[in-house]
């Protein structure tokens, strides 16, 4: 199936302009390290305008509706290094289910097709998910200090905010990614986390 008429059928049609053929996936947190569908080939890649930041109030999977915990989105402004995935054609239906299923649980996200640099030099068009900032789940003008207390408070279906926050920094360190506002809001979390209530 064309992967134009792929796009047109979804629930939620992608912002941007779609690729005329190959189909890449943006990552800027754990999709970087645990993508779960099947690709081609994977590379570092620059996205311009949007940035990795805890701007997500988790209420299922790190948090509840009455303590919520604080998980990675991408925001706009700023840029982000993340990993590109590209999606063989016979893939990309299934991908695209999977990732609905992933990712959009309470529709916080809006998915793009945004220009991202590969560290080969290639500019390509890649799907992503960018928070929705009129959902009730944005949390993206909060300070480290604030960011910090929903860390330390979240406890969710899948764990806790602060597991996932030290989770997503150890990979994102892996990979050579330098985000120093998460480890700043990390320690700060541990150190809320660690003090007697």
């Amino acid at each position: 199936m064309p992967l134009q008429v792929i796009i047109a059928a979804m629930s939620t049609p992608p912002l941007g302009h779609p690729p005329a053929q190959d189909f890449w996936i943006f990552g800027y947190g754990s999709l970087m390290w645990n993508p779960g569908f099947p690709h081609i080939e994977d590379r570092p890649a620059l996205l311009d305008g949007y940035r990795r930041t805890l701007c997500v109030k988790s209420t299922i999977y790190r948090g509840t509706p009455d303590k919520p915990g604080l998980v990675l989105g991408l925001d706009q402004g700023g840029s982000c290094c993340g990993r590109a995935f590209h999606v063989a054609p016979e893939h990309v239906n299934d991908t695209l289910a999977y990732l609905e299923e992933r990712e959009q649980v309470t529709k916080v996200y809006c998915p793009h097709f945004l220009d991202v640099t590969l560290n080969d030099g290639r500019t390509v068009s890649a799907y992503a998910f960018v928070v929705r900032r009129e959902h009730d789940q944005y949390a993206g003008d909060l300070s480290v200090e604030q960011q910090a207390h929903m860390v330390a408070q979240g406890i969710g279906y899948k764990g806790t905010a602060l597991d996932y926050l030290t989770s997503a920094i150890d990979h994102i360190d892996a990979l050579g990614i330098s985000d120093p506002e998460l480890h700043e809001v990390l320690a700060l979390a541990i150190s809320l986390h660690n003090t007697p209530k």
